[in-house]
């Protein structure tokens, strides 16, 4: 898998030389006040692309956060689209102004990626889950447990990036992919994941604990005796 180490995330790069390319042009033809603007969108556009260095929470078996943004769901479901299996889920809005480069929650192997076109709604909104265009990762821990992350596409948000590949074997907080402008990413955890996290948090991609997914020995050790 590709690896992201400059400041500014490579998909971006295109973007933001297109916009000072265009910038200039219009300052040497003496068009000061949408050169101006140029230089305004050029900001933006190299702001929203920016790839910080973050650093990991250090507990064994923390659930490093996948994106920069709100959290607006923790629930545990059914969940028949992923993981066929009962989980806790955990939902995170991307606004324009948040970092859009998403990481690996937990160690593992990448056992499945599906890329599913659709719709474009509010990424914030329920129909987003069931419509939206979406790229699914499905991974595996190193002692056999399974979660999925979702990167789902927004209202404006056209494009989804994911570096990863069936087959790879990923780090907690490596950088995979991205989202372009607002969107949304969604967790699927087992449920003896313990979250730490609650609805109206706001969050750091690879820095925030969003909980801790215990050994397979520790968790079935926690399980209550009939």
């Amino acid at each position: 898998m590709q690896k992201t180490e400059l400041p500014l995330a490579l998909e971006g790069y295109p973007f933001i030389l297109f916009c000072a390319f265009a910038t200039l042009v219009l300052a040497l033809l003496g068009l000061i006040v949408p050169a101006l603007a140029g230089l305004l969108l050029t900001g933006f556009v190299t702001y929203f692309f920016r790839d910080p260095t973050r650093v990991l929470p250090g507990q064994p078996g923390a659930i490093v956060c996948p994106a920069d943004g709100k959290v607006i769901v923790v629930d545990e479901i059914d969940d028949d689209r992923f993981l066929q299996a009962r989980v806790r889920k955990i939902s995170i809005f991307m606004n324009i102004f948040n970092v859009h480069v998403n990481r690996i929650p937990l160690t593992g192997t990448v056992e499945r990626v599906v890329l599913s076109p659709g719709k474009f709604y509010a990424a914030d909104k329920d129909k987003a889950v069931l419509h939206n265009e979406y790229c699914a990762l499905t991974l595996s821990t190193p002692n056999q447990q399974r979660y999925a992350v979702v990167q789902i596409a927004g209202l404006i948000a056209r494009r989804i990036v994911c570096r990863a590949e069936p087959g790879d074997r990923v780090l907690a907080g490596e950088r995979f992919g991205l989202i372009r402008l607002g969107s949304r990413v969604d967790l699927y955890l087992p449920l003896s994941a313990q979250i730490a996290v609650k609805v109206g948090d706001t969050v750091r991609a690879g820095e925030t604990a969003l909980g801790v997914l215990p050994a397979r020995s520790e968790a079935d050790s926690q399980e209550p005796i009939a």
